[in-house]
């Protein structure tokens, strides 16, 4: 006998679309306005693709699990932002700076830029990058548009307090500044890189500042990974015994240990703002079968880092941690983007995920 629960075919199909659709926010508001990414490679969605430098992503085989291809990302697929922007809602990407125009800058803007760091001159020795400072310049200019297309200054301050502001950079002051004392004096300016750390984030702090008083509100600040553990890093430092790079983990810790008061400090001296720091690391129950010690793609492109033009990447793409000698997979993005929307790890977020961030 039929059950009187049974259901016609075609109202579970609809069914089954709503859920569907609910799960992927179609058509629903994304949870924030938009979202401002400052940053470098691991950020950077197309920045550098005309700039004269080696630290480029625009070519074969990046990109090869992107719809559009290689874009400039740093990557097989995603970069780490493009999945955060997913889940919180966002039914497009975040166009680069070098192609934002109308009003998809409603929606944010990338700024980040392969090889750039806090200081203006680290990445030099690669060409030409736009470094944090450049960046909150080319914010300015955004700003000013927006108020164009709003029509007046107190809906522009209204957006832009709404929006989440990305920072995600400092790992190229130490692996292409400090630790290249043939390009660059800052290793012998600061003995330590607890010393240059000091530094960094003096001016890191002036960066911040700079975009709360041209409206930012809520922030997320990103420390520095495990620099010391990527595969550039691996070969370049050979470290006898160690997995990793030790004086290149240590100086990242440093700079940690530095930001993480600093978000403190500026959630009580402002009071209006919403700030976090985030340090996301996948979930071990999802990491047991990744490759975290090998690459994917044949490197010696940019500095040597980089995949070599044309060349053909490993099958098992999903397997692996690492794309290039030093940026993730689409894979490892999407598990890290995972973990800093919504972990309840106060190392590693704190004291906001960015699910948490964005009803703030």
């Amino acid at each position: 006998m039929e059950s009187k629960l049974q259901q016609p075919w075609w109202l579970l199909s609809i069914w089954s679309l709503l859920v569907l659709n609910l799960q992927n926010g179609v058509n629903a508001e994304p949870q924030v306005p938009c979202y401002f990414i400052f940053g470098d490679s691991l950020s950077d969605s197309g920045n550098n693709n005309d700039l004269q430098t080696s630290a480029k992503g625009n070519y074969p085989p990046y990109g090869i699990d992107f719809p559009k291809g290689p874009t400039g990302r740093f990557s097989n697929g995603r970069n780490m932002h493009d999945v955060l922007v997913e889940l919180l809602g966002f039914e497009e990407y975040i166009f680069p700076y070098v192609q934002a125009e109308g009003k998809s800058i409603l929606k944010g803007v990338n700024y980040a830029s392969g090889s750039a760091g806090i200081l203006d001159e680290t990445g030099s020795h690669l060409g030409a990058r736009v470094s944090m400072n450049e960046q909150i310049k080319n914010h300015k200019t955004v700003i000013s548009r927006i108020s164009k297309i709003l029509g007046n200054d107190s809906s522009t301050k209204k957006l832009l307090s709404q929006c989440i502001y990305s920072v995600q950079i400092g790992g190229n002051d130490f692996t292409n500044n400090y630790f290249k004392p043939k390009f660059y004096n800052t290793s012998r300016q600061y003995s330590t890189p607890d010393e240059f750390a000091a530094v960094l984030v003096e001016q890191y702090l002036k960066q911040i500042k700079a975009l709360y008083d041209n409206g930012a509100r809520k922030f997320a600040l990103y420390g520095l990974g495990e620099i010391g553990c990527t595969p550039d890093a691996i070969a370049t430092y050979k470290p006898n015994g160690f997995l990793c790079a030790s004086e290149l983990d240590n100086a990242a810790t440093v700079f940690n240990y530095r930001l993480m008061p600093l978000v403190k400090e500026l959630n009580d001296k402002l009071t209006d703002a919403k700030i976090s720091y985030l340090n996301p690391s996948p979930n071990p129950a999802y990491v047991a079968p990744f490759v975290t010690s090998g690459l994917c793609c044949k490197t010696g492109g940019g500095g040597g880092e980089l995949c070599i033009p044309d060349s053909i990447p490993c099958s098992d793409r999903s397997q692996y941690a690492f794309w290039d000698g030093i940026h993730p997979t689409d894979a490892w993005n999407e598990l890290i983007a995972k973990s800093a929307y919504q972990t309840h790890s106060p190392i590693e977020a704190y004291p906001f995920n960015i699910q948490k961030l964005a009803k703030q």
